[in-house]
């Protein structure tokens, strides 16, 4: 099967298309310098907000795993956000229905879902306002007949570059180095998925995922705590310090200030605070009956992803 794959050089898309092509498809690598990626398949470099251009990268494709998102926690123009989470999934369904694609699998986020205790998701920054609003239309398009996976992974993690969409790696890669200054709501609950399993559900989503199906890839529910609990065992570090809630408040209003006076990403946002200071938990039962989902175990997925950072030497 020739497949698209939009977002195909991030950190969760770069194992998607990998487990693309183990399964014996042909991936077609949408992104901005997937030419410069070395990853199997063909590359197509373009921009999800360029119509045209994905339209041309979708030719001949019978399936599309559309994972390109804009992953941050901030950015100087909000509407950024828009452009690519909503805009861009908007214009993957055209080109779908355009292609007359049978399969679309769409990547959403534990984001667009309401956290423990709420009705409705929350929209505590423009990464998650805009990936609920995308997860209103991807539910909207599917109950219209369209042939459409919604996928809902929790905190993905595993080894790789240490970017906005790697949250795990990069604290743990910190920690080790030391730049690491403390944890918010470290005992609160996350979802921990391991890049490996996210990946192959992708790739089941496209024969076994059924249409108008949700399944949530939830993993080990689990502090992020515990997580660095396992990094000391590995290493002897010491855990990081917990920083209090009512020290992180005024921090991260003091970040968002310097942020509007300066221009640069803030280390932390009030949005992203309240997102910390929530419980995410999430499971994966119809994930494991349909599509084969299984769940690495904490401890093993963190210690790969020690020994990839030390063998990067981040741990010297």
């Amino acid at each position: 099967m020739r497949v698209l794959v939009t977002g195909g050089t991030g950190f969760l898309g770069r194992a998607v298309v990998r487990a693309v092509a183990e399964a014996g498809h042909e991936a077609i690598v949408f992104a901005r310098r997937a030419s410069a990626s070395g990853l199997p398949g063909q590359a197509f470099d373009g921009d999800i907000r360029d119509e045209g251009a994905l339209f041309a990268a979708s030719e001949g494709c019978e399936a599309v795993l559309h994972g390109a998102a804009l992953v941050s926690t901030w950015k100087a123009r909000s509407r950024d956000f828009d452009d690519v989470n909503v805009g861009g999934l908007q214009a993957v369904l055209r080109a779908a229905r355009r292609r007359g694609m049978r399969r679309i699998v769409y990547t959403s986020s534990f984001m667009a879902l309401a956290s423990g205790g709420l009705a409705q998701p929350p929209r505590w920054n423009d990464y998650q306002r805009t990936k609920a609003a995308g997860d209103a239309i991807a539910r909207r398009e599917a109950s219209r007949g369209a042939p459409l996976v919604c996928l809902y992974p929790g905190v993905v993690y595993g080894p790789g570059p240490a970017t906005e969409g790697n949250l795990v790696g990069g604290l743990i890669g910190d920690h080790l180095r030391g730049r690491l200054p403390g944890v918010v709501g470290g005992d609160r609950i996350w979802s921990f998925a391991y890049l490996d399993d996210v990946a192959a559900a992708h790739v089941a989503a496209l024969g076994a995922g059924r249409p108008g199906a949700r399944y949530h890839l939830g993993g080990e529910n689990a502090p992020p705590m515990r997580a660095f609990d396992i990094v000391r065992a590995l290493t002897g570090r010491p855990l990081p310090r917990r920083i209090p809630d009512w020290l992180a408040s005024p921090a991260a209003l003091a970040c968002e200030l310097r942020a509007s006076w300066f221009g640069c990403p803030p280390r932390l946002t009030t949005g992203t605070l309240e997102v910390l200071l929530h419980d995410w938990p999430l499971g994966h039962a119809q994930a494991a009956d349909d599509l084969g989902y299984r769940v690495t175990p904490l401890d093993e997925g963190v210690a790969r992803v020690v020994r990839a950072l030390q063998d990067e030497g981040a741990g010297a």
